[in-house]
Order: structure tokens, then sequence, then C-alpha cells
């Protein structure tokens, strides 16, 4: 097992990479001073695999767990299903020294994240990142959010986890298209702060498909620990950790103009990223050799590059000009300088527009 800590203060917490460790959960949860009656929020796909295994491992450390499943899929990020979650707590007679469990993706760890940060005006959250994307990104940080029909994550909190426990050998059960979806926020590391991360991958993208164990290990790990030296300088996105959004202004715009359900998450990002990468090409001096190896080692790895047909919509205008990096009349796009370093410019939409057709 690999652990370190993410620095915060009051707020520091543990990270733990490694196979097996579902089985460990309670005993990891108990050494982190947490005990007693907990819900266990996950989805209903992540349920039939392994609720069970969770909730004796919890058990095994003491806990009193109830499981809320919600459904699987972006939709279960909105107020609707907020407010079922909160019900049920309720109903389970969750109290202050009560602990939310989030077992899942980043749907579920966004959703029972806010839950956690806003139930009794706050309860212990351990995040428990079941797919790459989590285990690579979302777990880590503190966002959480769910969707408003205007706009993805308008309505959030920054609430640190008390722990996280990333066990790489939950990813074998991952769907391809699932799995393949978390590589883009691996990649995205590369691009903004890492250039000799992005070689690598071109040499690994072979095993990384495999999902050897070995490797994943590793890449939850160096994708966490730039994350966690991120979020350590600049907790609440006031500057620095704006680089994190390389490739989601775009990418978040796509997923709200044609209809989530279209992409994952990490499709759109990759083809936001691809993007972001065309803008940097005519802005911010990346080399077109550079773009292109971006481009390259995304479509490798079976992601999407291209814009959609018909994306030049009102609807993507629409979501673009909500986007919350927007700042007057223009949205702050993080850009490339080159691979591993980042800048950024604020544009108006007619610009990215006629920079993107």
């Amino acid at each position: 097992m690999i652990s370190f800590r993410v620095e915060l203060g009051p707020a520091s917490h543990a990270v733990n990479i490694g196979e097996g460790l579902l089985e460990r959960l309670g005993e990891l949860a108990a050494a982190a001073g947490l005990s007693g009656r907990c819900a266990l929020i996950t989805d209903a796909n992540v349920a039939r695999l392994f609720a069970a295994r969770a909730q004796a491992a919890l058990r095994a450390g003491g806990f009193d767990p109830v499981t809320i499943a919600v459904e699987p899929g972006e939709t279960s990020k909105s107020l609707a299903a907020l407010e079922r979650v909160y019900d049920r707590l309720i109903e389970a007679e969750l109290d202050r020294s009560s602990s939310i469990f989030a077992l899942g993706g980043g749907v579920v760890g966004d959703l029972a994240g806010f839950a956690a940060a806003t139930f009794l005006r706050g309860v212990a959250l351990i995040q428990v990142p079941t797919t790459l994307l989590a285990q690579v990104d979302s777990a880590l940080g503190g966002k959480t959010a769910v969707n408003h029909r205007l706009g993805k994550n308008l309505i959030g909190a920054i609430y640190q986890p008390r722990l996280i426990v990333a066990d790489v050998s939950l990813l074998k059960a991952l769907p391809e298209r699932e799995f393949r979806e978390g590589i883009a926020e691996v990649i995205k590391y590369g691009a903004i702060m890492d250039a000799p991360f992005i070689a690598e991958l071109e040499r690994e993208v072979e095993g990384l498909l495999a999902r050897r164990p070995d490797l994943l290990e590793a890449i939850v790990e160096r994708c966490l620990r730039h994350k966690a030296y991120v979020v350590e300088r600049d907790e609440r996105e006031a500057e620095l950790r704006s680089i994190l959004n390389f490739g989601h202004t775009v990418g978040h715009a796509l997923e709200n103009s044609v209809g989530y359900g279209r992409y994952l998450h990490g499709e759109a990002i990759a083809i936001g990223m691809t993007a972001a990468a065309r803008l940097s090409c005519a802005l911010a001096g990346l080399t077109a050799q550079e773009a292109q190896r971006l481009r390259a080692l995304l479509g490798a790895c079976g992601l999407p590059t291209a814009m959609p047909p018909g994306w030049r919509s009102e609807e993507f205008r629409h979501a673009l000009a909500r986007d919350k990096k927007r700042s007057g009349a223009g949205v702050r796009f993080v850009l490339l300088s080159a691979l591993g370093s980042t800048t950024t410019r604020l544009l108006g939409l007619e610009e990215v527009e006629r920079l993107l057709a």
C-alpha cells in the first residue's frame, strides 16, 4: 500500500492506494479516528459489485453502515437525487458524529460529498473511488457538486474528505469505455505539469489498456500527488488550481449542450483538451507537433478528439457563456505554452468559435 498525506492544516488527510484495500476499509477509517453509524452512498451498479464487501469491511472495523444506492449516471447529480439522499440519512438517524462513505465514481463522489458537506452542517466524508477517473482526479481536492439544468456543477462546495481509499483492483470490473474515459484525466496531468509523463504514457499505452496492476498503482499515485501539490497551494481555486480545468471549459459546454449521456465525462474532456491544444497553438505558443502528440495519445487510448457535428449551436454558446470561469465578456481558458506548462487567456465566445472552426 502506498500512503501519503494531503497537507491542508486542520483538513489534512491520508490517501491510501493499492490492491485489496476495500477489505481494509473499516480498519483504515477507524485508524483515521472514525467509528459508529455511517452511510455507504453508492450507485446501483457499484452496489451489485462491491457493496457487500464494503459493508463487511466496515462492520469488521466497528462501523454500523446503512447503504443508499442511487441510479447510475449523471442524472443522479441533481437536487432531486440529493433530496432523496437527505431523506435516507434522516431516516437512518445519522448524527453529527456519523460518517458518509462515497463508494463509486465521480458522480457518487460529488453527490455524496455535497451531502456530507451540508447534512447537519457537515459530517465526516470518506472517498472510496471505484473508477479510474475518480481515483486519479475527482476523489482528491474537496470539490463536491450537483448539476443544475442550466449548467454543470453550479451548486456545490469545497469540502475535504477525512480519508481517501483507492483500491486499484476494483478497476478490473470497469467496462472498457468507462476505464478509457478515466485515461483522459491521467493524460491531463502530463499535459499541464509533467511533460515526461506524456512520454511514459506513450510508451505504456498497451500496459495501461491491459490494466496492469503495478502500472495502475504507479499512475494513480503520480496523478494524486500532482493534484495534492496543486490543492495544497490553492485549495479554493484562487489561481494555481485553475490549471486543473485544462480541457474542461469546452468539455463541460459539450456535455451540457449535447445532453449528458452522449459523452462520458472523460470523453468530453478529451475533446476539450484537443480543442484547448488548438487554441494553445494559435494563442499561447504550443507547437503543432506537441498538439499532435497530445491528440495522438488520446486517440491511441480510444478517446474521441474531434468536435461533434453541429457543435456550433446556441446551446453550446449558452453553456460556454455560463462556465464557472467566465469573467466579464469572456471565458478564462487554461492553455499550454508547451507540454507540461500552462498559461491562461480570457477569450471571447466568437474568438473561440473562429479558432475551433
